[in-house]
């Protein structure tokens, strides 16, 4: 890679106020980190070349979110051949969805996926309905173990997520292992249903056989059309809401710090990625203006094994956000799993 390298990408943004999306060419100096941004239908500069630590070469790749300035992207082309040539891969997308009997296990699963090289781009605990059983396992319908199958995955809650990464489709499958977690533990020892699973049926995770799948399996959960997909599986009833923070998920310590909160007696009732616009953050957080820089500064230094002794850099870059009164529990949960989700 040359000094002057310069990497071109085409980024869309949602600008929530005109209800419409907004195409900019997002440039990226790897020399010095900095990026420029232009307006393409105004064929204007929308940021000046700025220094920014937060963006990496490693983000940089078509189908890919990055944040700019509080601002969320999605990368959907590349912006010049050059940077087609230099930077294009095999980046895939697929599903990889955590059975009944494995999201117990949750933080553990997160952790050995993102350990793998995979990025997490959408996750929801959710609660399938039959119809749903049935549109996801239609390859097995003439199986005599159907009808189990279905009576399974409907069973409790499951965890979908789309993982994002090189080849990702078999590197997925290959780090589930076999489907019968008995024959895994035999021929794959370290895969995750050798780990995890106990059967053929209740066997911890599922990946898709091939990319049509992938696409087909992800559309079901996460509708690009705007579609709701599954019902989330929030309860609103004895809950709390924990917040795991931008730098925290940045640094990959997701899987961790939710291993933490169920080893910690927590059942972990309902969980989601969101990508957070500014003015639902003010909207938020506007309870806790002038509370919060002193109140968790003074649980830090109180309580050095907490989560944000553990996992916290700072006042601001804590790790998480949990609700500070009992009564804003149930408010904090529905404002993310009722006003936000939907």
């Amino acid at each position: 890679m040359s000094q002057d390298d310069r990497f071109a990408f085409i980024a869309e943004w949602y600008d929530p106020n005109a209800s419409l999306f907004r195409r900019y060419e997002l440039l990226y100096y790897p020399k010095d980190g900095s990026v420029e941004m232009y307006d393409v239908k105004n064929h204007r500069t929308f940021l000046k070349r700025t220094k920014y630590d937060d963006l990496h070469l490693e983000d940089l790749f078509v189908g890919n979110k990055v944040t700019v300035f509080s601002r969320h992207l999605s990368l959907v082309d590349y912006g010049d051949q050059y940077t087609a040539r230099k930077l294009g891969s095999r980046k895939e997308r697929t599903l990889a969805l955590v059975k009944p009997d494995a999201v117990p296990k949750i933080g553990e699963l997160v952790d050995i996926i993102i350990n793998a090289g995979f990025t997490i781009t959408k996750a929801k605990m959710m609660v399938l309905s039959r119809k749903e059983a049935m549109d996801l396992h239609v390859d097995h319908q003439s199986k005599p173990f159907y009808n189990e199958l279905l009576h399974f995955i409907t069973s409790g809650p499951v965890v979908a997520m789309e993982i994002l990464g090189d080849d990702a489709v078999s590197e997925w499958k290959k780090l589930l292992g076999p489907a019968n977690s008995g024959v895994a533990r035999a021929d794959a020892p370290g895969s995750i249903r050798a780990m995890f699973g106990t059967d053929g049926i209740r066997n911890a995770a599922h990946g898709p056989d091939s990319f049509a799948s992938a696409a087909r399996e992800l559309e079901l959960f996460f509708p690009s059309s705007g579609g709701h997909g599954p019902a989330n599986s929030a309860k609103f009833t004895n809950c709390t809401c924990c917040i795991i923070k931008p730098h925290a998920v940045n640094e990959g310590l997701t899987g961790k710090i939710i291993k933490a909160v169920l080893d910690g007696g927590f059942e972990i009732s309902a969980l989601q990625l969101f990508n957070m616009e500014r003015a639902n953050v003010e909207e938020f957080y506007e309870i806790y203006k002038g509370v919060v820089a002193e109140y968790t500064e003074i649980a830090r230094h109180l309580r050095p094994g907490t989560l944000r002794a553990i996992f916290g850099k700072n006042k601001i870059q804590n790790a998480v956000h949990c609700t500070d009164l009992p009564e804003d529990g149930l408010l904090e949960v529905q404002y993310f799993f009722k006003i936000l989700d939907n």
